[in-house]
């Protein structure tokens, strides 16, 4: 099989045939690889029905696998969280953000593996690099100096954990990429962030600016799930956003986190 990388849209995403993930793959296809995930921020594979041992193998060829603070790994896999069967009032993932946000180090990259999929339930994802390219100089330059507090308080509430026991952490609003050296937009829900050292009421009006004007249409990639995609995607420079529109049915994903770097 040739390797293939096809852009799913202008602006974000590609998807990757002519590659088994559950088999050794050579110095070559890694390199391209790596090379199609620098440009594209996420990438798509279908068809590929990788096993737990399979999907962890293959994230270990990206780094080290972590599992998010508050979440319980999948039994006789540890590196490996199960998104499985979440209802719709209680989940924490319909609306745009950052894996980990609120830890000292978010991951760098997240890997979704498709068990069970409904009718609904679409993953979208935007590119934070355009999101802060497309400002105005003058409004980078402003950003560039602010940062803002994350707080997990909408995955807390999901868990039921107390607000006082939720973690939070300080990242600068526009951060580097350590691997391609391009700024990206590091913002997020207004109930999980605000511009650290200003008040709320202050930093709203700001925050959700940076954040709609992140995700409009033609920045954006959406994502209909098949049984045996996986899916992975660069968290240092693209927001997430899982719909959750399919009532009752049975959705499951395993998922896993590679470890990251301080955002700089």
């Amino acid at each position: 099989m040739k390797l293939c990388v096809t852009p799913l849209t202008g602006s974000i995403g590609a998807a990757v045939g002519g590659v088994r993930l559950d088999e050794p793959l050579d110095d070559r296809t890694l390199k391209a690889l790596r090379s199609a995930f620098a440009d594209h921020c996420m990438l798509v594979f279908r068809d590929q029905y990788v096993k737990p041992l399979a999907q962890i193998e293959f994230a270990r060829l990206w780094g080290e696998p972590v599992v998010t603070e508050m979440l319980n790994p999948l039994d006789g896999h540890p590196e490996i969280f199960q998104v499985a069967n979440v209802k719709k009032e209680t989940t924490a993932t319909e609306a745009w953000h950052y894996d980990g946000s609120f830890t000292a180090a978010p991951p760098k990259i997240t890997m979704l593996s498709a068990i069970t999929t409904p009718v609904g339930g679409d993953t979208m994802w935007s590119n934070q690099y355009l999101a802060y390219e497309r400002l105005s100089p003058a409004l980078r330059d402003t950003l560039n100096g602010l940062k803002v507090r994350f707080s997990g308080i909408r995955l807390g509430r999901m868990l039921n954990v107390a607000e006082e026991d939720t973690p939070t952490a300080v990242h600068p609003l526009v951060r580097t990429h350590p691997e391609t050296g391009r700024k990206a937009l590091f913002v997020g829900h207004r109930e999980n962030a605000c511009i650290d050292g200003w008040t709320r009421q202050e930093s709203e009006p700001l925050l959700e600016f940076l954040y709609r004007n992140s995700v409009t249409p033609d920045n954006v990639y959406r994502h209909a799930w098949r049984e045996g995609d996986l899916v992975m995607w660069d968290n240092r420079c693209t927001m997430h956003y899982a719909i959750h529109g399919y009532g009752t049915q049975e959705r499951v994903l395993n998922r896993i986190t590679l470890r990251g770097e301080v955002p700089a």
